[in-house]
């Protein structure tokens, strides 16, 4: 039986094999030989797509295809509306609990590459039938010599995606919390411009990434302080988490202006400030036990070069302020 692996080229039937191998397959015909969207058996909510680039410009505008940091513009089936009941199960998509797996081709002549599996990002809320989603293809890493191998040209990627570029160096700006929109989608003009990547689950990987920002967020406090007239609580500004390592529940400790203490929870991104962000449970308790004096600060936009981004501030409980969804549990025999 064939394995599933990145960028690896597969045949439709081969693909059937790896996910639904007690069923029968029929070559041009039935669910796995023809369809592009296929339901895993026996996994709601799992899917195969099978995607073939330029393959159904038809009347419709063709949009689909790949930015250089792995988002991907797709198409549904042409008979597919918002309301269709498979749409909504896209739009819901949570790649936590489920999985949606990318097979693409660049002509009908050719197998299929298996790119990754897929996060939603957003998707178009004024046109259907098709309906157009844009997607995060995890964990890409395509080499060159695959992209020339299956000849698949890559558009450039949203400068958002990379950091903000148009601060001074050493700089964060703050802004106010974005207003949530989960699941609501763009307008057609503003889902043709987004095409901005979401490394949520990476970013959390790059310790030199969190630190870099929890530097600036440090640097902040302290000039905020001293600029308000305050240099005795500016120099008490303490960077726990390089003092201590990750075990006080909290990255920064500061002061408000009369002295009372912050604890300062720095959580980066390169990406937007509506992209998510993981936060491990001694940091949720930590902020259950202290809501008055807990400060998540999300800097995004943040560009490693420039060491430069913008940045909101949320206080309180994260629970209070997020929607959390549990990424893992420790099982323990009883």
């Amino acid at each position: 039986m064939p394995k599933l692996k990145t960028y690896k080229d597969y045949s439709r039937q081969m693909v059937h094999d790896i996910f639904a191998p007690n069923t029968s397959f029929t070559p041009q015909s039935g669910t796995w030989g023809l369809q592009g969207i296929i339901a895993i058996p026996n996994r709601p909510d799992d899917f195969v797509f099978f995607v073939t680039f330029g393959s159904r410009q038809g009347e419709h505008v063709f949009e689909e295809g790949i930015t250089k940091d792995g988002v991907l513009s797709w198409q549904s089936q042409p008979k597919q509306s918002l309301d269709n009941k498979q749409i909504k199960q896209f739009i819901a998509h949570d790649e936590l609990k489920n999985s949606i797996y990318l097979f693409l081709r660049t002509q009908k002549t050719i197998d299929y590459t298996f790119l990754g599996r897929l996060k939603y990002l957003t998707h178009d809320v004024e046109r259907e039938k098709p309906v157009w989603f844009q997607w995060q293809i995890l964990d890409w890493a395509i080499s060159k010599e695959d992209v020339e191998r299956i000849s698949l040209v890559l558009s450039t990627a949203t400068q958002k995606s990379i950091g903000d570029t148009n601060l001074s160096r050493n700089t964060l700006e703050e802004t106010t919390p974005p207003v949530s929109r989960l699941r609501q989608g763009k307008v057609t003009e503003k889902f043709r411009a987004y095409k901005i990547a979401d490394y949520s689950a990476s970013e959390a990987k790059k310790s030199d990434l969190g630190l870099a920002g929890e530097i600036q967020v440090l640097k902040y406090e302290k000039d905020y302080l001293e600029n308000q007239g305050f240099p005795e609580l500016a120099m008490k500004v303490r960077h726990v988490s390089q003092i201590e390592g990750d075990g006080a529940g909290y990255d920064i400790l500061s002061y408000t202006l009369d002295g009372q203490e912050k604890y300062i929870e720095v959580k980066t991104t390169a990406g937007t400030s509506e992209n998510s962000f993981y936060i491990t449970k001694n940091e949720l308790a930590f902020s259950k036990l202290h809501p008055n004096n807990y400060y998540l600060y999300r800097v995004y936009s943040f560009n490693v070069i420039t060491n430069s981004g913008k940045f909101y501030v949320k206080v309180g409980s994260v629970e209070s302020a997020f929607s959390l969804v549990a990424t893992e549990y420790r099982a323990t025999p009883t």
